[in-house]
């Protein structure tokens, strides 16, 4: 599609923010209005598509994606997104350790230990570890702990979880994004750290 418009920009719409495309407000795919949380959103949206060419890439705007697909998708009904993020605690990458070398065991410890403590300080949710890549059966108390600090986040935080948690292969992992624990660099390096070596 070609561009239809000169300039797009952050707005205030109350509380919250909107991104205007000239004079036009953004909208969903469901022609849902784009209401943005935070400035910061709104305005990295509004770069996305002042940075568009001649001919319009969706695949060069994936905040707006993320955040349309939270609006019209997670917002509507929430609970099979947080099931699905869920479920990675059962089975979460931070949790299933290499027997050897000792080196690569002495590095997933390092970084993966500290990030497991901090889920068990945070909300109560000791996952158990394996040098193994036998399942392990998680406590229940632990996956239900999870859930519940996924149930307490809104549609915008559960779509951003749900990307982060997938590409991680970990829900601790997006949690400690979600968190501000770690950036983003230092979250994909720790869930590549296996590769990496």
């Amino acid at each position: 599609m070609k561009r239809f418009y000169r300039e797009a920009a952050a707005l205030a719409a109350g509380e919250a923010f909107t991104v205007h495309l000239d004079c036009k407000p953004l909208q969903t795919p469901a022609k849902r209005a784009l209401v943005l949380p935070g400035r910061a959103l709104a305005t990295a949206i509004a770069a996305e598509w002042q940075g568009q060419g001649a001919m319009l890439k969706t695949e060069a705007l994936p905040l707006t994606r993320l955040a349309s697909t939270a609006i019209d998708r997670v917002a509507p009904n929430p609970v099979p997104v947080i099931r699905e993020i869920a479920n990675y605690a059962a089975t979460d990458l931070l949790c299933y350790r290499a027997p050897e070398p000792p080196e690569l065991v002495a590095r997933q410890l390092a970084a993966w230990q500290p990030l497991l403590d901090w889920v068990e300080e945070r909300w109560a949710a000791r996952l158990v570890a394996t040098r193994s890549i036998t399942p392990v059966t998680q406590p229940p108390e632990a996956l239900e702990a999870i859930e519940r600090a996924i149930t307490q986040q809104g549609a915008m935080e559960l779509a951003a979880l749900h990307l982060a948690t997938a590409a991680c292969g970990s829900v601790v992992l997006g949690l400690a994004l979600l968190e501000e624990r770690l950036e983003p660099d230092a979250a994909f390096e720790t869930a590549q750290l296996d590769e990496t070596y």
